[in-house]
């Protein structure tokens, strides 16, 4: 069994130097660890709680989709979707919020922040906080628990989130999972060791402190001069340096092999002054972001392949929300009429168009099924099988459980169906993505629609 990693981007702003070496660089690669299926998604549900600029928001949502993708991140290898692509994240948000305490978003650290500087300016409690802050947890839940991460990399400051999630989690499979554990409870992954840079005031780069250096927004040009900001000692050229307690030496080391840190940091402490020291560093951050920005710009000149890539991406993921949505509406009761009365089955006239299986025997004298929709029109066809009875019991298992189907994209225009991972039959080949994505959704609501009236 593989673990899943999930990774979410807020997108309200502009990614830098801090943001790559703390956060991109190593989880692209951790994304490549074998026996490991990595969900990366931009956070823009989010952005609205932290930014009221619609025209920031925007941007960002680009920006750093090509940023990760420039960085190496594979669409293909991992699943790289936006967050308000995928509607049954703010769905699940609600049946979650329905289980969580006030309780518990009381003791939030965003939330008692707010109140405790609202408290010393002396005014209202609750002045300036909305519900996105107040209850935005329950989200963050949500993105966590609707694929079942089992860890979930975060700094230390992020841990109560994932101690809240797992407490809702809990209540949650309490509550409706009857007997079983419908949750994952997830863990949090300490990045202690993560690597945070100085910023142009020495301070922690970071938006919130206006001193980041650009990772490829405004190319070379921009670098240089955000570099040429960076505060350093009075020391002329000549003049020793105490090049550890400076702050070019830990972005220099971010970017630069053990060999060439040992000979910057010699170099200054021999004396090299520091508009040479800066020109060395920025000489060496583009040996390493020059290809990456080459990349970042050919994907910000075509959104429409971000795009693409993206709705790509959360249509994967929909193969997996959407049918365990659908098991958690039943858990919670939101369940079809037709399930909740069997003998209605008895009634479907026969005249009644709905999904249904047809089998057959192909040329090769093998057994085969096909499913149609309700207007009689092949959405894929079974595997072979040289003996009837093994196609009847996939066609079953179709009919019975919908929660261990899955409908995956195979290919720009062909897509496949599994039953507990094993493929058991594909689509035909399609002459557009657009026309494999309408059957492939159709084919997702016909073998639900199936289950239901199989239950």
């Amino acid at each position: 069994m593989k673990t899943c990693v999930l990774t979410g981007i807020t997108t309200s702003g502009t990614p830098h130097l801090g943001n790559y070496v703390g956060a991109i660089r190593p989880a692209v690669q951790a994304s490549l660890a074998p026996n490991t299926e990595a969900f990366f998604f931009l956070a823009d549900y989010h952005a609205l709680i932290k930014c009221e600029d619609p025209n920031r928001i925007a941007r960002s949502r680009i920006e750093i989709a090509a940023t990760w993708l420039a960085a190496g991140l594979d669409p293909n290898h991992v699943f790289f979707y936006r967050q308000s692509d995928i509607p049954e994240i703010p769905e699940l948000s609600w049946l979650l919020t329905c289980v969580t305490g006030k309780g518990l978003m009381n003791r939030a650290h965003a939330n008692k922040a707010s109140v405790d500087l609202n408290r010393e300016k002396q005014i209202e409690d609750d002045d300036g906080i909305t519900m996105g802050l107040f209850s935005y947890p329950v989200l963050m839940a949500a993105d966590i628990l609707m694929f079942n991460a089992h860890k979930v990399p975060v700094g230390r400051d992020q841990l109560q989130h994932i101690e809240m999630t797992r407490d809702i989690a809990q209540r949650f499979n309490h509550l409706f999972g009857a007997g079983r554990e419908l949750f994952v409870l997830p863990e949090a992954m300490i990045q202690d060791d993560m690597a945070i840079l100085p910023g142009l005031d020495g301070r922690k780069m970071s938006k919130s402190y206006n001193n980041t250096v650009p990772l490829f927004e405004g190319g070379e040009k921009a670098l240089r001069t955000a570099v040429a900001k960076i505060v350093t000692d009075s020391k002329g050229p000549g003049e020793p340096k105490d090049a550890d307690n400076s702050n070019l030496l830990p972005i220099f080391r971010a970017f630069a092999t053990p060999r060439d840190v040992q000979s910057y940091k010699q170099a200054l402490t021999q004396g090299m002054g520091w508009g040479d020291a800066k020109k060395a560093l920025c000489t060496q951050l583009e040996t390493v972001l020059a290809p990456m920005r080459g990349r970042y710009a050919d994907l910000m000149a075509h959104p429409d392949d971000l795009e693409d890539i993206l709705i790509k991406g959360a249509l994967r993921a929909r193969e997996r929300a959407a049918p365990f949505m659908a098991e958690l509406r039943d858990a919670v009761g939101l369940r079809s009429f037709k399930s909740e009365l069997p003998t209605q089955k008895k009634a479907v006239s026969i005249k009644q168009k709905t999904p249904r299986f047809v089998s057959y025997r192909d040329t090769d004298q093998q057994f085969r099924f096909r499913l149609l929709d309700q207007d009689g029109a092949e959405l894929f066809a079974s595997l072979p099988h040289t003996d009837p009875k093994q196609a009847g019991v996939v066609m079953r298992t179709l009919q019975q459980g919908a929660q261990v189907v899955t409908v995956e994209v195979e290919s720009d225009h062909q897509f496949v169906v599994r039953v507990d991972k094993q493929q058991i039959g594909k689509s035909v080949v399609f002459d557009t993505t657009t026309q494999r994505d309408e059957v492939l959704h159709k084919t997702q609501t016909a073998i639900m629609t199936i289950s239901q009236l199989g239950s």
